[in-house]
């Protein structure tokens, strides 16, 4: 999908291989990652869910966290959509969604993964994801806005975020009182001669 201009125009599988419509998402903030759970930075599915659980508790249904699964680096994600899945709820208790694994690197790359590597390329502009858990953030409308490196921990994150979120509010606001407006404005009667003041 070359042409896509926004995060919500794709559709990944999800853990059961059925079709995931970010459009779903649109209008949240969301942090995405290429997760993997033999890693050395596995632990940061525990700093991804707190992460979650905090935003969330701050500003309900306008953020979450999407992890993608993906056996590209070292083969550090050998495991079936299922075992993944159960492996993340034990051990950490991640309640965010982890989707189906996906490729993010080379011809095979899931479309999104090319569309985020595109919008936000790497150190000196290369089109590559390095390793396991790097993070990208997406805003309200869906443009990438952020891109970390997999040493970047998410809890680090948050400030960011919720800053995000702020702008998101903010512009929401402002359309809203900027329709109301409009709207005003259409609904105000015309000056006739009925309503129109006569000087005599």
């Amino acid at each position: 999908m070359a042409s896509a201009t926004t995060f919500y125009e794709f559709e990944p599988v999800d853990k059961t291989g059925k079709p995931f419509p970010l459009t779903d998402l649109k209008g949240k903030v969301v942090l995405v990652a290429n997760t993997a759970s033999k890693c050395g930075f596995t632990p940061q599915f525990e700093g991804l869910e707190k992460l979650y659980q905090s935003v969330k508790a701050k500003h309900p249904d306008q953020f979450t966290v999407l992890g993608f699964p993906c056996n590209q680096f070292g083969s550090q994600d050998p495991g079936s959509n299922e075992e993944i899945q159960s492996f993340c709820q034990i051990n950490y208790g991640v309640t965010f969604p982890v989707l189906g694994k996906a490729d993010v690197n080379g011809d095979n790359a899931a479309p999104v993964w090319k569309w985020l590597k595109n919008e936000k390329p790497g150190i000196l502009g290369l089109k590559l994801i390095k390793w396991n858990f790097e993070k990208f953030l997406i805003s309200a409308d869906g443009k990438v806005v952020g891109r970390w490196a997999s040493t970047t921990k998410p809890e680090s994150l948050e400030s960011i975020i919720l800053k995000e979120i702020e702008k998101a509010s903010q512009s929401a606001s402002t359309t809203t009182t900027a329709t109301a407006s409009e709207t005003m404005t259409e609904s105000a009667p015309e000056a006739t001669p009925e309503h129109a003041c006569f000087v005599k």
